[in-house]
């Protein structure tokens, strides 16, 4: 279940913060330990393991931060000056001690665009991670990174809120790939299944449309750590 920052670093974190990187790499990084899978239309529970950086509802053309006098958007991490909903959004930061396996939030149907990175290079994120490892503390803004990185945009079509929503993984400086488990598109998709990793750091963003039908409530605070598929990050009301 979900826990604060200093909780999840006692419980998950510390006993293999001795370990060399090499360990870490090789035998600790890849786990994709058993999860069971809950069906539960009434929340969305959340994409990622990791920090929870921001839950906040936006406009698509309002700054969810400011980075360097610069606003993020919703149109700006989404690559498309086009996209017109607010949104609730939910950005969870994936440190090096956490399962990278994602998880779909919400039954429905899934597609995905990769978009390249807007730099040469991406962006790194360690000093964000060296930040809320060492220091507990969740930096504004998190990073360039948000700007600039390599992102994959997945759209989930649930059918049984008649929307779309969208989740965004974005990849760290030396992240190998975002690799989607099934190279199709619109496949169906369960809630808490399985369907893509992203390799070493990166961050997952839930982006809900708000609706005329439902209040969608978040449920978690800036700092906490959440699991994939296991904690429920935003709330389902029927209006």
């Amino acid at each position: 279940m979900a826990k604060t920052l200093s909780e999840w670093l006692a419980s998950d974190v510390k006993k293999y913060q001795s370990k060399p990187v090499e360990w870490l790499s090789q035998y600790f990084f890849f786990r994709d330990p058993p999860r069971p899978m809950y069906a539960d239309s009434s929340y969305f529970f959340s994409p990622a393991d990791g920090v929870v950086l921001y839950q906040k509802t936006v406009p698509p053309d309002e700054p969810l931060v400011m980075i360097k006098g610069k606003p993020y958007t919703l149109r700006s991490a989404f690559r498309n000056e086009q996209f017109d909903q607010t949104c609730l959004v939910t950005g969870i930061f994936m440190t090096f001690y956490d399962v990278h396996v994602n998880r779909v939030p919400y039954t429905g149907r899934l597609s995905y665009r990769l978009l390249d990175p807007i730099d040469t290079f991406n962006h790194p994120m360690l000093e964000l991670e060296h930040r809320i490892l060492a220091d507990l503390e969740i930096p504004n803004p998190p990073g360039l990174y948000l700007q600039y990185n390599e992102r994959v945009l997945n759209r989930v079509d649930a059918f049984e809120l008649g929307q779309s929503y969208y989740i965004l993984q974005i990849a760290d400086y030396d992240v190998d790939s975002i690799t989607p488990f099934e190279l199709r598109q619109n496949q169906p998709c369960h809630q808490g299944a399985r369907f893509s990793q992203i390799r070493y750091g990166s961050q997952v963003d839930l982006a809900i449309p708000l609706s005329a039908e439902y209040d969608f409530v978040p449920l978690q605070e800036s700092g906490v750590h959440v699991e994939a598929g296991i904690d429920p990050v935003v709330a389902v009301r029927k209006k």
